[in-house]
C-alpha cells in the first residue's frame, strides 16, 4: 500500500496492492493499523454509499461543530472527488484538491475534518462509499456553492445535476462566520 501526502496538508491518497489472479482480484480497502501507521488516527464510526447518474455534483458538504473526516473510494465508476479547506487561519484556507477515483484504479482519498467535499460523477453512473469519523447530523451541516468563484474548482464535467441545496448554496465568503478557526 502507498499513502502519499498531497499539497494540503492532512489530505492522503492511498493506493492499495491489488492481487489478482485467474480467479479476479483481492484489495484491502482499509486496515486500521496500517493506516493508522500513516497518519489516519481517527476512529471511524458510520459508513456511507451513494449511487449517482453521471454528471451529477454531490458537493460541497460538512459539519460547523461535529466536523468528519472521509475515507472514500468508489466501487463502481468513476468520479472527479474534491476537497476545499475551510479551516480559518491556515495558508491552505479556500484551496482546493481534486482526483479521479474509480472502480479500476482502486485508490482512495483521506480527508480530514475541517474540509468541505464532493464529488461530480464521470462515468454512466458511480457508486462512493465512505467511512466518516463523526456521525452524520444533519442540523449540523454546511453547504457551500460548488461553483464558488473564489475557490475555482475545475469539475471536469460540463451541464451538471445538482439537488437545489447544492445549486442555492451560500458562497464561502458567506459562511466565513461558522466556518472552524485552526492555529497555524
Amino acid at each position: 500500500m502507498r499513502i502519499t501526502p498531497v499539497e494540503i496538508p492532512g489530505i492522503l491518497v492511498i493506493e492499495p496492492d491489488v492481487f489478482r489472479d485467474s480467479r479476479g482480484l483481492f484489495l484491502e480497502t482499509y486496515h486500521q493499523a496500517k493506516y493508522f501507521q500513516s497518519g489516519i488516527r481517527e476512529p471511524f464510526v458510520q459508513d456511507n454509499r451513494s449511487r449517482s447518474l453521471k454528471n451529477v455534483i454531490r458537493g460541497l458538504h460538512a459539519q460547523r461543530q461535529q466536523t468528519q473526516g472521509k475515507l472514500i473510494h468508489v466501487i463502481e465508476g468513476e468520479i472527479y472527488d474534491v476537497a476545499v479547506d475551510v479551516r480559518r487561519g491556515l495558508p491552505t484556507f479556500g484551496k482546493w484538491f481534486g482526483i479521479k477515483l474509480s472502480q479500476d484504479n482502486f485508490k482512495q482519498v483521506f480527508i480530514p475534518p475541517g474540509f468541505v467535499h464532493g464529488f461530480a460523477v464521470l462515468s454512466d453512473f458511480a457508486q462512493v462509499e465512505y467511512k466518516c469519523t463523526d456521525f452524520y447530523r444533519p442540523e449540523e451541516e454546511i453547504t457551500i456553492r460548488w461553483n464558488d468563484p473564489d475557490i475555482g474548482i475545475d469539475w471536469q464535467i460540463k451541464n451538471p445535476i445538482l439537488s437545489d441545496k447544492d445549486r442555492n448554496a451560500p458562497l464561502l465568503n458567506e459562511v466565513m462566520d461558522i466556518l472552524p478557526i485552526v492555529k497555524a
